[in-house]
């Protein structure tokens, strides 16, 4: 009598614990539900991602290689910018790209005399969307070829593109036709004619001292 009764507890448990299996299974495979713009751009501060298509699809996870580089953009043009009445800021700012889609460049400017509201999520594209390259091919897809085009389309004037693998900068500008032109590409040296920046210079020699920085010994 006690082998059946075990028999049978292990046999309820086992499908117990193959239903779970299968809710959690179930639960994987379903898309995540679609949202608006207003409510991605309302969701808290640490959850993360970008919308595409009302899908929330998860972000790169950064290394501290990009941190720094993202730092590094950051406060260049913010220096630049402030006494102009400018704005340099980092990754968090959350742009509606389109109608069911929204974006979050890993920096972004805005030259004197604009300003993105102070709340919420911005509709009016900024100046200047920074994205530094991850070492995955789906970032890199990402970033050089579906946000290219959405920034475009969105109005950003400049797209700047940092591969800190291939050592390079590439600076692209919005065009006529709504279609992005390569306006300048360097990979050292002091850059000191950047378009549409007049008065801002960088000096990638210092950026790729910074980052050559993380892989020696600490002093």
């Amino acid at each position: 009598m006690t082998r059946r009764w075990v028999a049978s507890t292990e046999t309820a448990s086992g499908a117990a614990q193959g239903a779970r299996l299968a809710i959690m299974s179930m639960a994987a495979v379903a898309p995540p539900r679609r949202m608006s713009v207003e409510e991605w751009a309302a969701l808290e501060e640490d959850e993360p991602g970008e919308l595409v298509d009302g899908r929330l699809v998860e972000e790169e996870v950064p290394e501290f290689i990009h941190e720094v580089i993202v730092a590094w953009f950051v406060r260049v043009l913010g220096n630049w910018l402030a006494p102009r009445g400018g704005y340099a800021v980092p990754s968090e700012a959350k742009y509606a790209v389109g109608r069911s889609r929204g974006r979050k460049p890993d920096a972004s400017a805005w030259f004197p005399g604009r300003r993105p509201p102070a709340r919420g999520v911005i509709r009016e594209p900024p100046d200047i969307a920074v994205e530094v390259l991850s070492a995955t091919p789906r970032d890199a897809k990402r970033d050089r070829i579906e946000k290219m085009d959405e920034y475009a389309a969105f109005g950003i004037r400049f797209y700047w593109i940092l591969d800190p693998a291939e050592r390079t900068l590439e600076i692209f500008e919005l065009g006529s036709d709504h279609r992005y032109v390569r306006a300048l590409g360097a990979s050292d040296g002091l850059v000191s004619s950047v378009p549409g920046c007049e008065g801002l210079s960088l000096d990638l020699d210092q950026l790729w001292v910074e980052v050559d920085r993380l892989d020696s010994p600490i002093p």
